[in-house]
């Protein structure tokens, strides 16, 4: 199906469309924001609406692409970003690694959009089948966690396959040569696997987890920056209202960008969901739902407590 937009925005729209207080335009600043391959922040960027936003507040912008959201997470507890965005995985271990973010908004769930791939004439043809075979994954990121949930659903343990821990780049490479049996990956390059090797989909995320995106910025930059938050996740809202409604231009954005091509973005986009909005006590239940899981399974050291990485943005709410 093509691209459907979810975008009940409401007060909560008119709150993140708040323009910047004096105060904002008076701190001059860089304002650094992780971007992965894909996704809201890639369109934000290649469209340039923030950057003409802030130049009059005197704010200027520097994008930064990470491979995945471990590694973006990693910049932004270094102290090397204010902004970015992940999957649901990367933030719980960054949490649990005293990482000092917080979640500030969220995007509607996207399950289709990240999937265990095998080769076309692979013999494995059940979740069950991947008993002591090799997994590629990055590891601590979103599909780290559908492939813990896919083996549950198949009786299976962590301990039951032989992950490797690959960023895309690589694992691409290692799934199309034979070295690993299997793929966890998400869009857009799970579009470009299938669209180039027909790689099938053993099972996506449909049943089994969410695949939210998260924004996040460090606790630093949300504390002294408040209204330029605010002025960032407005801006993202109404690029997802135009790419919700203008999908044959994301692909032409998105194409030359990613160097993937238009037909694979285009299955890509017709998996993923537009809405920015904040989390919601549902969606932080079951993001600590993961993080107990994780926590259980030995794979984060420590139990984390989301709700206390949770933005509250009380300068908002005093104004309702």
């Amino acid at each position: 199906m093509k691209l459907v937009a979810s975008l009940r925005l409401g007060l909560a729209v008119l709150l993140l469309g708040a323009a910047l207080a004096p105060a904002a335009r008076a701190d001059a600043q860089k304002l650094r924001i992780g971007v992965q391959k894909y996704g809201t922040l890639i369109v934000l960027q290649t469209r340039g609406s923030l950057e003409q936003r802030l130049a009059p507040a005197g704010v200027t912008v520097e994008w930064i692409e990470f491979p995945g959201g471990p590694q973006l997470l990693e910049a932004l507890a270094a102290g090397s970003l204010d902004f970015g965005t992940t999957g649901e995985a990367p933030p719980v271990f960054a949490q649990a690694a005293g990482a000092p973010l917080l979640y500030v908004a969220v995007e509607p769930p996207a399950p289709a959009g990240e999937a265990i791939l095998v080769p076309k004439d692979s013999p494995i043809r059940t979740l069950a089948d991947l008993k002591d075979k090799r997994v590629a994954l990055n590891k601590g990121s979103n599909v780290h966690y559908l492939l813990v949930q896919a083996l549950a659903q198949a009786g299976l343990q962590p301990s039951d396959v032989h992950p490797v821990y690959l960023a895309p780049a690589d694992a691409r490479a290692a799934f199309e040569r034979g070295s690993v049996d299997a793929w966890a990956i998400w869009d857009p390059f799970l579009a470009a696997a299938q669209d180039a090797t027909g790689a099938r989909v053993l099972a996506d995320g449909t049943g089994l987890v969410s695949n939210h995106q998260f924004y996040l910025a460090s606790r630093a930059f949300a504390a002294g920056h408040a209204e330029l938050l605010r002025a960032v996740l407005a801006e993202l809202a109404a690029t997802d209202g135009w790419a919700a409604e203008h999908q044959p231009e994301v692909v032409r954005l998105l194409a030359p960008r990613t160097g993937i091509k238009p037909e694979a973005i285009d299955a890509a986009l017709s998996r993923l969901a537009y809405g920015v909005r904040p989390l919601t006590p549902e969606i932080v239940a079951e993001q600590q739902r993961i993080a107990d899981t994780f926590h259980r399974l030995g794979l984060i050291p420590t139990a984390v407590v989301v709700r206390d990485a949770i933005w509250q943005d009380r300068t908002a709410a005093a104004g309702q």
